[in-house]
């Protein structure tokens, strides 16, 4: 499948069972026994560096229609908004929720990493079709904001860090000369690479509901117009190891509004529609309500974008020079 040009390989079958008592506990295991099928299912020659994947497991929430685990180039992610938007159209497609569908919305609880996501899914009972997805996020909070870091390459930068289901640094892009729209990409990521390294070695970052969430997940570059417009905001987000999102990121997309909303920037209810400097495909997302994370002040946020399907693969995993299940994907 894919949202907003963003690929997304799910892994419907012949995955080996994955033991753990939470999800988090899965991710885990996956992470320290399995990677080596993260690797075959991700990476040349099956797959590029800019791929993405869904591995649909059981959940401990009663609550949860699915859980999923995510995974890239470099690991396993703990939220992904293209990927929940794409999996809740999948579950209503392919039978997967706890109810029959409902128009004009049918309601998905997805359990990732981060916690339990509900999405809705447009729904019509004349045609059995799926059209756009909406998701409310976990608690979104801005972590730190005007952190000056030292930039291999371009000296002192002052970024802000924010939480979507994921940690991201943000900065504009004209701070490195560069624009999100019309820049190279390798000069994009060049320099969104810079700052993911500078935040991990110089800031100490904490969640306080679990250490597995207390990570940097990426840099999102932006056109710096973060003030409410009715007019679209661009950005391009460059995660795991140089991997760029060609959809605008419905996770960064939460923790930029969550962080718009810390500044005074956008109120409730306010819809904002952001760009993808990579391909120009759209989502929108607004705080929907105020929350807290521990400590945090913090936000819902609903994110809407449209998936798409892009055809089954039956895939052949080799081991030992034999030929194992494979994977079914979607």
């Amino acid at each position: 499948m894919h949202t907003g040009g963003e690929p997304l390989r799910v892994v419907l079958s012949g995955y080996p069972e994955v033991p753990g008592d939470t999800l988090l506990a899965k991710r885990r295991h996956v992470r320290d026994r399995l990677d080596r099928l993260r690797t075959a299912l991700m990476l040349e020659p099956r797959g590029h560096r800019d791929m993405y994947g869904a591995l649909l497991v059981p959940s401990e929430l009663p609550e949860a229609d699915l859980a999923v685990l995510f995974m890239h180039n470099d690991g396993y992610s703990t939220m992904c908004g293209h990927a929940v938007v794409a999996l809740g159209r999948l579950a209503v497609d392919y039978g997967l929720v706890k109810r029959e569908p409902r128009a004009p919305e049918t309601p998905v609880n997805i359990h990732c990493p981060c916690g339990l996501v509900r999405a809705f899914v447009q729904y019509s009972e004349s045609d059995g079709k799926t059209g756009e997805v909406r998701f409310h996020s976990v608690p979104a909070f801005a972590f730190a904001t005007d952190v000056s870091v030292t930039v291999e390459g371009f000296g002192e930068v002052v970024v802000d860090i924010s939480y979507g289901g994921a940690f991201y640094a943000f900065v504009g892009a004209k701070t490195f000369g560069l624009d999100v729209m019309h820049s190279k990409t390798r000069d994009l990521v060049d320099a969104a690479t810079a700052v993911t390294k500078a935040v991990k070695a110089q800031v100490q970052l904490h969640h306080p509901t679990s250490e597995d969430l207390a990570f940097l997940y990426g840099t999102i570059l932006t056109d710096d117009n973060d003030a409410y417009s009715s007019e679209p905001t661009a950005n391009v987000c460059v995660f795991a190891e140089a991997q760029v999102d060609r959809s605008p990121t419905g996770s960064g997309v939460t923790a930029r509004i969550a962080l718009q909303y810390h500044k005074g920037l956008i109120g409730l209810n306010q819809t904002r529609t952001f760009q993808s400097g990579a391909t120009g495909s759209l989502f929108t997302g607004k705080a929907i309500q105020e929350t807290t994370c521990g400590d945090f002040k913090a936000v819902v946020v609903e994110v809407a974008g449209r998936a798409f399907y892009t055809g089954v693969s039956h895939f052949v995993q080799e081991k030992d020079d034999e030929l194992t299940d494979g994977f079914l994907l979607k």
